[in-house]
């Protein structure tokens, strides 16, 4: 019987795995890839589903779940908190047990969904965070050279939402990550001042990491952004589009109430404001995908829908940014099998 990919994606959509592999040990997952790989059959890592769109199609080759689990720490009251995961933990379930632990740095990364093993890939990031400043490192199977590679931090090429692992994609298999984080009950100085006026204190001030977490999910649950299965707008894949970075003559000609934050040697604007203010509306659209009725950045589900409906309503986002703002809008979410 062939596996539904629906079954494993946050969006809820994606057709059959010609195979379904759930690797549940490190080895599991390196003999089941290279496995295929000798063999010429195309394979699909897939972690927590949760920034991933699959055609209706469904993937014509191996499907591999990382299954994989287990967090070993030691404690330094020098070094701090430096802790091992494997890939296939999921992220939320790690972040609430640093927090609890006394572990500082990851309470802003709260509510995401999806593996351990996805968040380097991607340098997942929230609320004036990213993921990059608590890695150490980063353990993979290098699928062109056939061998376990470990990265440094300062290997893995980090910038906004991307890594190395992204640049050069399919060919690393995340195994495991590890975390280097300060100990203490405090959690680090808030950056964002939408979670700086919740918290009741000034941006570069630090508050209890229980209370940063607790804000946080209140914000995403706030904003759709917290996984429910009673809930369409969670039916997604958190956000769709990435913020833009722009050139300085970009970001000049947009309107002056746009936003515009420093990104190394560009300036980033904000997607959900091009997305607002070329005329999409939280909730925006009339078929089985919409607009989440919170958010702007998320696309969702309603229930009915395919992935090609998704796929129709980002392109018609895609396209009116486009033709308001000269900007175009780039994809945070993998697609496979399917392109906008």
């Amino acid at each position: 019987m062939t596996e539904s990919l629906a079954n494993h994606t946050t969006f809820r959509l994606g057709g059959p795995a010609r195979r379904f592999v759930e690797a549940t040990t490190e080895q599991q997952l390196i003999d089941t890839v290279a496995d295929c790989d000798s063999r010429g059959e195309p394979v699909l890592v897939l972690g927590g589903g949760s920034n991933v769109l699959i055609a209706d199609e469904g993937f014509d080759g191996t499907v591999v779940k990382v299954a994989s689990r287990g967090v070993r720490a030691d404690i330094s009251d020098c070094a701090g908190a430096d802790i091992s995961v494997a890939a296939g933990e999921t992220w939320d379930d790690l972040v609430a047990h640093a927090v609890a632990s006394g572990w500082s740095g990851m309470e802003t990364l709260s509510g995401i969904p999806g593996s351990v093993g996805a968040v380097p890939i991607q340098n997942v990031g929230a609320y004036g965070t990213e993921v990059a400043s608590v890695i150490q490192r980063v353990r993979t199977w290098d699928r062109r050279d056939g061998a376990v590679r470990t990265f440094a931090a300062a290997e893995c090429d980090f910038s906004y939402r991307t890594s190395r692992f992204k640049r050069e994609a399919g060919r690393y298999v995340v195994l495991r990550v590890d975390f280097q984080l300060p100990l203490g009950d405090l959690g680090q100085p808030i950056r964002y001042p939408e979670l700086a006026r919740a918290l009741g204190v000034e941006a570069g001030q630090r508050a209890p990491a229980a209370q940063v977490r607790e804000k946080v999910l209140a914000i995403r649950r706030g904003k759709g952004m917290v996984l429910d299965e009673s809930d369409h707008d969670t039916w997604s894949a958190g956000s769709f589009f990435t913020n833009p970075v722009l050139t300085p003559e970009q970001a000049a000609a947009l309107p002056a109430e746009a936003p515009r934050f420093p990104a190394g040697e560009g300036i980033k604007t904000s997607a959900a404001w091009l997305i607002q203010h070329a005329g999409f509306p939280a909730g925006y659209g009339s078929g089985p995908a919409t607009l989440s009725t919170r958010h702007v950045l998320a696309l969702t589900n309603r229930g009915q829908a395919t992935t090609g409906d998704v796929v129709s309503l980002a392109r018609e986002i895609r396209d009116g940014v486009r033709e308001r703002f000269g900007i175009t809008l780039v994809p945070e979410v993998n697609l496979v099998g399917v392109g906008i």
